[in-house]
């Protein structure tokens, strides 16, 4: 479908891809992977056409359509969420206008063996397939179930957008995309405004998804799930994997080896054919062997081993200082806004030593309750206070708008730091991968990544026994989460942390706090317990209503009239399942005639009029197929 041929982007001396090929199918459904600044979103940019390359090109056929979601985007406004989404559908008039041209061009043609006549009658099946889709179902059905997906509540729909925060316009966005139902999804870090079950649910939605996708992200259970291929960018290089990115680890730890073992193997080869050759090089009985072995060094393809990126970070987080017992308590905590509450009546406790998740669907108060115990925020109502001696490293989610985007790396921790910690600035920021000409860059100019790196870093410059952390692996990769994960595991201190990403949680905390309904639930265990149990409750919650309904069924003489209606019914349907399955033969052999006409048309065959013919038997056909699979499920 779409093909990178020996693309290059370079400036400065810089080469950031070099010379990449690798082709895009419509099935493929790819993770694309690196580490930050590998050069992820600029190949995104360079398919979608928002950037050129230095060399090389993309073949993308005319007529393929292609959904984007960068991980910054401009958000429309004025508009209720349901009336933005809807807008999508304005879209669909051109899938009718394609249909016709196409149309009027096979009038023109009679070369009805060749390869391009072929493709425009394929392309004319797809696009009246993606239309027969799109008119499956009502489009505001189609947009409330898929901005139910994520994460909207029925009552949030007539509400402007501009009401909204940044990562729930995002969500807009992405239902917008879905709902275009393009040849090709490209999803640039879309989980990270995501919360759980809405993660869950595009889960479900890509795997079920027809189409390629092309998906960056940092959450491993999510390309596990999703993907079917691994695509890694290394070091401006192309390494393809035709599986998941779990079972590309293993096998690009696999290859490395044996291409170690292989190296090593001839370097050994060749150190003792170099000493056989400086050894007997003189001597006249061995000039034909020597003579035979230098040639055989020279014609030797020798072999390589891949460069690797080994460049990492190094978090290592200082002792704590030995807190009271009693880190944090809330009692009866009434949060939110002045024209909001977010949550009430919420009792928390956290001990010394323990590493909590508070977790949930956006806007329920997780932020609202670290900047309340961050002290940036007052309660509404009831108690909330931190234990004796407790010292509190805050990192907020929007670094963005906590750093000084006129301050360097650099002086962003000179300015804090005091004492001898002034002297190892450099060395906490090589851990932090910012090196050389890196401490000298404005944090304006810096990516979503690095300043989540230099927000983690101006922790370190103090003992904190316990850190607040909202969101801290937005924007990381998946080397540098694991990382992070494995120091906060170390870490001695108290830890509360909010995210979104169930692998980065998993065996990091024994405690959650879910933020639900205007309520917060205290649940103890990790998040594998968590989402068992979550959907245990909700199988518990259908039993109930079963055993509900069972209790108020009605008596005997009701229940036989209702058999005697579910029998008058069963019949009625099982005539409408005959009566469907004699239409769709009847169409379906319509349509064979058809596109035996088509397949070599007479000068008296009138092919506009058969087109449509065959279009309108197709979305027939289409129509009572679904409502026959509906009847016999």
């Amino acid at each position: 479908m779409i093909s990178i041929d020996n693309v290059t982007v370079a400036w400065g001396g810089f080469t950031l891809l070099d010379s990449i090929n690798f082709h895009i199918s419509n099935k493929d459904k790819i993770g694309l992977v690196g580490r930050n600044g590998a050069g992820k979103s600029t190949l995104m940019k360079l398919i979608i056409g928002l950037q050129n390359p230095s060399s090389g090109h993309i073949d993308k056929p005319s007529g393929v359509s292609i959904g984007y979601l960068p991980q910054i985007m401009e958000h429309h406004k004025g508009l209720s969420v349901l009336d933005e989404t809807m807008t999508v559908f304005s879209e669909t008039t051109g899938l009718q206008d394609e249909i016709d041209a196409i149309s009027e061009e096979l009038t023109t043609r009679t070369d009805y063996e060749s390869d391009a006549y072929s493709e425009l009658i394929e392309r004319l099946s797809e696009l009246n397939d993606r239309l027969a889709v799109s008119h499956s179902e009502p489009p505001e059905v189609q947009a409330r179930k898929t901005l139910a997906g994520l994460g909207f509540k029925d009552d949030e729909l007539g509400r402007l957008t501009d009401t909204f925060s940044q990562g729930w316009n995002m969500r807009i966005e992405l239902a917008k995309i879905l709902l275009r139902r393009p040849d090709l999804l490209m999803l640039d870090e879309p989980t990270n405004h995501l919360d759980i079950e809405s993660i869950e649910w595009l889960e479900d939605y890509l795997r079920s998804r027809n189409g390629a996708l092309l998906l960056v992200s940092h959450d491993r259970k999510f390309l596990d799930n999703v993907t079917n291929r691994t695509v890694e960018i290394m070091l401006g290089h192309i390494h393809d994997y035709k599986v998941p990115y779990t079972k590309y680890l293993e096998l690009r730890a696999e290859r490395l080896a044996q291409q170690t073992a292989a190296y090593e193997n001839q370097q050994r080869m060749i150190q003792k054919t170099e000493e056989f050759i400086n050894t007997f090089r003189y001597k006249p009985t061995k000039s034909n062997q020597v003579q035979s072995r230098i040639k055989a060094l020279e014609k030797l393809e020798r072999v390589e081993i891949d460069e690797t990126d080994n460049v990492r970070l190094t978090v290592k987080f200082p002792p704590a200082p030995r807190s009271g017992d009693l880190v944090y308590k809330a009692t009866g905590l009434v949060a939110g806004y002045p024209q909001k509450t977010v949550f009430s009546n919420a009792d928390i406790e956290i001990l010394r030593g323990q590493k909590v998740a508070f977790v949930g669907r956006n806007g329920e108060g997780k932020t609202t309750l670290m900047r309340i115990i961050a002290g940036e925020l007052q309660p509404l109502d009831g108690e909330s206070r931190l234990g004796h001696n407790v010292d509190l490293g805050y990192f907020a989610q929007n670094q963005e708008d906590i750093l000084d985007k006129n301050e360097t790396v650099f002086s962003t921790l000179d300015r804090i730091a005091v004492g001898d910690i002034r002297t190892k600035l450099r060395d906490i920021l090589a851990q932090f991968l910012f090196r050389g000409e890196d401490i000298d860059k404005r944090v304006g100019v810096l990516s979503g990544g690095e300043r989540a790196r230099l927000g983690m870093a101006k922790l370190m410059l103090q003992n904190h026994n316990l850190l607040a952390l909202d969101e801290p692996t937005n924007h990381m990769d998946i080397k540098s989460k694991d990382i992070l994960k494995q120091a906060l595991k170390s870490y001695d201190g108290t830890l509360i942390v909010v995210s979104h990403d169930r692998d980065f949680l998993d065996g990091l905390v024994d405690k959650l706090y879910e933020f639900r309904d205007g309520k917060v639930i205290e649940h103890l265990g990790g998040v594998a317990e968590f989402l068992s149990r979550r959907k245990l409750e909700t199988l518990q919650e259908l039993e109930r209503k079963a055993a509900q309904t069972k209790v108020e069924a009605p008596r005997n003489n009701a229940h036989r009239e209702e058999l005697k209606e579910k029998n008058r019914l069963d019949r009625k349907k099982k005539n409408r399942i005959s009566y469907l399955e004699s239409e769709i033969e009847k169409l379906e052999s319509r349509m064979a005639e058809i596109e035996k006409i088509l397949s070599a048309p007479g000068p008296q065959d009138d092919i506009i009029e058969l087109t449509r013919d065959y279009l309108e038997c197709k979305r027939e056909l289409d129509a009572k197929t679904d409502e026959w699979g509906s009847l016999i499920e």
